[in-house]
């Protein structure tokens, strides 16, 4: 597929340019018009017997082109003369690498999710936008500030003392980019699927460079379980379907049994860290034939163990539903109160309060949280499944 093709090459070629000209910012864009020209001609002319030599020269070209064009003309063409378009370096390190300056700690996160799909993952400023729901202007500004901010910026992996903290960076905007495409936070779909698996690919070639880091392979392990449940997870009309509702024998098996491979051989070779707690849990849901199967003590087990590596609210919360789901909705219902204020005004809190009210069978305090719960999310269709269960109790209630 010649979308996918350029979407490998992309960084590939963005490194090659880097490590020869410099200036990161003028860099992309030349590799922004190679992308394109490819586009248009391949389809056409054919696929070049090498792709990635081809798109290194038309870059390189324009690249030679604004340099004429910039205001130390004769200095530069002097030095312009010399210039032959590099060879293409290691895929692996230059992914790798690109990876490491798309997250650097001078970036906001979201300037980093946004150059990281633009740069590595090959995405156009539009489609960025498009798949989360902001003006094309808006995704522009992000990457503009972002490449502004790394001009100097030198194309090589950071010392080692900081490649932890960086590779930490990496991990987190690729499960920040994968959340919002299996969850959207907002608009009419519940699934952003070009988000989702942007993620997935980036985060297989980064497992690829680095098949020894156990919260890669933990995070990669994450995803591929959790993907696998996609096609079950809304009805052809696009309502959400929970967990416990799903179709099971729509989940993909073939991507489950990859996903629990991965995380089994990973807890046995490295030290365990929050992706592979958080992958260890997804298998455990996707082990069970049926959602009466599942086994709720190892799962409350887990997100003890998750809560103690790497407390969050959300963490809290999830523990929460499987303290409930072990000890009863009472057990559950004690615990709410004390959650991280910060998640007082998160649809999920006032969705778990439902639920575990609606199981406790007090169907009337249960209605009313559903119906806060679909006030405060932005996603339609959490909405429209927050509202049907609050007027399933309702109509259950029978006439006040």
């Amino acid at each position: 597929m010649l979308e996918e093709l350029l979407r490998e090459q992309a960084p590939q070629v963005l490194g090659a340019l880097v490590r020869r000209y410099g200036d990161f910012d003028a860099c992309e864009d030349a590799v922004q018009e190679a992308l394109l020209a490819a586009s248009l001609q391949w389809p056409g002319e054919g696929v070049p017997a090498n792709p990635r030599s081809w798109l290194i020269t038309v870059a390189s070209r324009r690249r030679i082109e604004v340099l004429r064009n910039e205001a130390a003309r004769t200095r530069r063409e002097e030095t312009v003369a010399s210039w032959s378009p590099p060879e293409p370096a290691s895929s692996e390190d230059d992914s790798l690498t690109l990876l490491m300056l798309c997250c650097h700690p001078a970036l906001t996160p979201q300037s980093q999710v946004a150059l990281t799909l633009r740069a590595v993952g090959g995405l156009t400023t539009g489609e960025i936008a498009r798949a989360f729901l902001v003006p094309e202007a808006t995704i522009g500004q992000r990457i503009s500030r972002a490449k502004a901010k790394l001009q100097g910026a030198r194309f090589a992996m950071p010392p080692a003392a900081e490649q932890p903290e960086r590779l930490a960076a990496v991990l987190h905007v690729l499960y920040l980019v994968f959340n919002e495409g299996y969850t959207a936070s907002s608009g009419t779909s519940l699934h952003r699927v070009e988000l989702s698996a942007e993620a997935i690919r980036l985060t297989r070639q980064l497992h690829a460079s680095l098949p020894a880091e156990g919260e890669v392979s933990g995070l990669l392990a994450l995803m591929l379980l959790t993907d696998a449940r996609r096609p079950a997870r809304t009805t052809a009309d696009g309502a959400l379907v929970p967990l416990p509702e799903q179709d099971r024998s729509l989940w993909d098996r073939a991507v489950i049994a990859e996903g629990t491979e991965l995380i089994e051989s990973t807890l046995r070779s490295a030290p365990v860290g929050p992706y592979q707690l958080q992958a260890a849990i997804a298998a455990v849901h996707d082990s069970a034939a049926d959602a009466d199967e599942t086994d709720w003590r190892e799962i409350l087990m887990l997100y003890e163990l998750l809560e103690a590596t790497a407390p969050g609210p959300m963490v809290t919360l999830n523990r929460i539903v499987a303290v409930a789901m072990v000890h009863g909705p009472a057990a559950g219902l004690a615990l709410l109160d004390d959650v991280d204020p910060a998640l007082k005004e998160h649809h999920r809190l006032a969705a778990v309060r439902a639920h575990l009210l609606e199981l406790s069978g007090e169907g009337a305090a249960a209605r009313s949280a559903y119906e806060l719960a679909a006030r405060l999310t932005q996603s339609l269709p959490e909405q429209r499944y927050l509202q049907s269960r609050a007027a399933n109790l309702r109509s259950s209630a029978g006439p006040s």
